[in-house]
């Protein structure tokens, strides 16, 4: 007699990836998103929307979060039976948390969180214990 082992069916993917804190670290940070989504075949809307919440958060971890000499990371996690997709990007700058400001029409900048906040389910920041913040943010796939 065969005995076959019964297999959950793998629902989480995962990808991670350490980026230099320049802007064309944050730049790549956005196109191996929007690659790794679209190899995941997450729908279009949730892959639109995690695309510009990565370009936002990378952009303000290089902006923001720098400190020379160290990198950035972009990670993802879709986990399909949950129906959810983490996004998180970790910097090497704990000291300062982001800070969801209003913004003024006149304003060049500032505008990022703001985005994220509105593209979004959920987001927050989570203190690193090596040094640093991971600023995360999920979209449920439904």
């Amino acid at each position: 007699m065969n005995a076959i082992t019964p297999q959950l069916p793998t629902t989480i993917r995962t990808f991670a990836q350490l980026l230099s804190s320049t802007r064309r670290g944050a730049r790549l940070a956005r196109l191996l998103a929007a690659e790794e989504l679209r190899t995941w075949e997450v729908a279009q809307s949730v892959r639109e929307r995690g695309e510009l919440i990565v370009g936002e958060l990378a952009a303000n971890a290089v902006l923001h979060g720098h400190v020379r000499g160290r990198d950035f990371r972009l990670a993802l996690a879709l986990d399909a039976e949950a129906g959810v997709l983490r996004i998180e990007v970790a910097d090497a700058r704990g000291e300062r948390a982001p800070v969801l400001d209003t913004w003024s029409a006149e304003a060049e900048s500032g505008r990022g969180l703001l985005l994220v906040e509105t593209l979004a389910d959920s987001w927050g920041v989570t203190p690193r214990s090596a040094g640093g913040k991971t600023v995360w943010a999920l979209l449920l796939l439904a």
